[in-house]
């Protein structure tokens, strides 16, 4: 994904602080007028993130603080309804799912991990 004029890129972490398999860096954004937490992995070398809601119920996901991914490492796992999604895509895999999860655009430059702030996606302000 390249970025685009206009676009207001976000940095959310260290490119290092996203492990293959390893715990996810959660971050806040607005979306559709709300306050909603958003998750950061890298899978099989490329940084992805999603909204922490998944789509058979909007609850959120992780099963433990910031950890998505099951024991195989393969795919991101709603602890309340055991909904599965593809990490590369959040594409529903098996469970109880309505649609895929909500994508949150990144972009990986010089080691760091940017989120692009554009709609529906706006930062939060505190």
């Amino acid at each position: 994904m390249n970025p685009t004029e206009g676009d207001a890129l976000q940095a959310l972490c260290n490119g290092r602080d996203l492990v293959n398999g390893g715990v996810a860096v959660p971050f806040d954004v607005v979306y559709a007028g709300q306050s909603c937490r958003a998750f950061a992995i890298r899978f099989r070398g490329q940084v992805h993130a999603y909204l922490n809601r998944c789509a058979h119920v909007a609850m959120e996901m992780d099963w433990q603080p910031n950890r998505f991914l099951d024991d195989s490492g393969q795919w991101l796992l709603c602890a309340t309804h055991g909904a599965m999604y593809e990490p590369a895509s959040g594409a529903c895999s098996g469970g109880p799912c309505r649609g895929g999860l909500v994508t949150v655009p990144l972009v990986e430059r010089d080691g760091v991990v940017f989120w692009q702030a554009q709609y529906p996606f706006q930062p939060l302000v505190f």
